[in-house]
């Protein structure tokens, strides 16, 4: 069988259609440009995706929702409903998964210096995976009294800015202090459940978990430790993104090879209880669309230049180092011309695309920028704008979830003068 013709990123007919018809019903209902779409469907197929590992390992595989990537309240309630956990890195998250009703047993604390507000929150039970020597030494206490489920970061050779190789993130223990902090929870009598490492964004293949992996359970037997949860972190690539180079993130990488990678993990873990994975951009960078409309085009040397109310500034940073599918809205089509599209900020910065597009682009005209779904809410800016609206759309149905922020609501946020000074 002939497979449909996919787009020049990748995405299906399908993929394309469902993304027409539901901005155009936002449209329909009154949205006003720019604003962002997410959708729970494109996270539930990606869900379905990862049912493969599932199949070939022998423990259970739980996924937490990385709640700093999509931190959408319709989303959140959407994944507490279906019984999934939420992965949480900072206080305004923890409040964030409390106030959409997960309890402290679906909540998993992760990220650095969590002992400067954890304290001020803590409560009995919570699933805490420690991040340095300092933070270890500040929460044991709480840890004990409270009967925390404890786990451990390990910062695997693995793990490194892709910019800076040579030097380590600052996150977790090196292997020696993993060791040694597995041996202080021991010693403290906390309950330790969970090892965990996390390797970075777009992960190039399945050989580098391999290798992590490994590091990972030569920690626990160094210190005879049996851990109940292996945590993997996230970092598979989402499928429709490109590098500025034109690589495509997720075109090395293949799910089938990662689930031996991780069955060889877990077998080499006896009496591992689960599998957990945190990911992302893999669950929600194709459960967002940015929608812009184009208000004045004029030429500027050889390329044709397109204003839009929407942009790189103030919505879309990941277009620095990444192309992601972008589509006019109507269709147009006939000649190309090469373009830059460009957002509303006074900033040379504020670039969205530079590609051929369509001559008859006009303004007026809407613009789809896809994949939107990954940390563009995270990196929003106010740059001499209010912040964009949000709608969400779950089975058939479609709202807005957050208004555009007028100059009044951002306004009032000050205060101008001192306390108590009279005008």
């Amino acid at each position: 069988m002939v497979p449909a013709r996919q787009s020049g990123f990748g995405h299906r007919p399908a993929e394309l259609r469902f993304w027409r018809r539901w901005v155009g019903a936002a449209l329909d209902k009154g949205a006003v440009t720019p604003f962002y779409l997410f959708s729970a469907e494109p996270i539930r197929a990606a869900l379905e995706r990862l049912d493969l590992l599932q199949r070939a390992l022998p423990v259970p595989v739980r996924h937490w929702l990385s709640c700093k990537t999509q931190p959408v309240p319709p989303l959140l309630r959407w994944w507490r409903r279906q019984g999934r956990p939420i992965e949480v890195v900072s206080e305004f998250e923890y409040h964030a998964a409390r106030a959409a009703g997960f309890p402290t047993d679906l909540i998993l604390l992760n990220g650095p210096a969590k002992h400067r507000w954890l304290p001020q929150v803590a409560a009995p039970g919570l699933r805490v995976n420690f991040d340095s020597p300092n933070e270890l030494a500040a929460l044991l206490p709480l840890a004990r009294r409270l009967d925390w489920r404890c786990g451990v970061r390990v910062r695997t050779r693995e793990e490194f800015d892709p910019e800076f190789p040579a030097v380590p993130t600052q996150f977790g223990f090196d292997f020696a202090g993993a060791v040694a902090a597995l041996r202080r929870l021991r010693r403290a009598r906390v309950r330790i459940e969970t090892i965990h490492f996390h390797l970075r964004t777009n992960v190039a293949s399945a050989s580098v978990y391999a290798r992590a992996v490994e590091e990972v359970v030569a920690v626990c037997r160094a210190a005879a430790f049996t851990p109940r949860f292996l945590d993997c972190g996230g970092g598979l690539p989402p499928a429709h993104t490109r590098s500025r180079s034109g690589r495509r993130f997720g075109a090395g990488f293949a799910l089938e090879r990662l689930a031996r990678v991780l069955r060889r993990g877990v077998l080499a873990l006896p009496g591992l209880e689960e599998l957990w994975l945190e990911n992302g951009r893999f669950l929600s960078a194709g459960a967002g669309a940015l929608v812009v409309t184009v208000l004045d085009a004029k030429r500027g040397g050889r390329w044709r230049q397109l204003i839009c109310d929407g942009g790189r500034t103030l919505h879309a940073l990941v277009s620095l180092w990444e192309e992601h599918e972008l589509l006019p809205v109507p269709a147009r089509r006939g000649p190309t011309v090469p373009t830059v599209v460009y957002g509303p900020t006074c900033m040379a910065f504020d670039q969205l695309a530079r590609r051929w597009m369509p001559a008859g682009i006009r303004p007026g005209d809407g613009l789809v920028w896809f994949e939107a779904g990954a940390y563009h809410l995270a990196w929003e800016t106010r740059f001499s704008h209010g912040t964009a609206a949000v709608w969400w759309h779950e089975e058939d149905r479609l709202w807005p979830a957050r208004p555009a922020e007028s100059f009044g609501g951002a306004w009032r946020r000050w205060r101008p003068d001192p306390p108590g000074k009279k005008r």
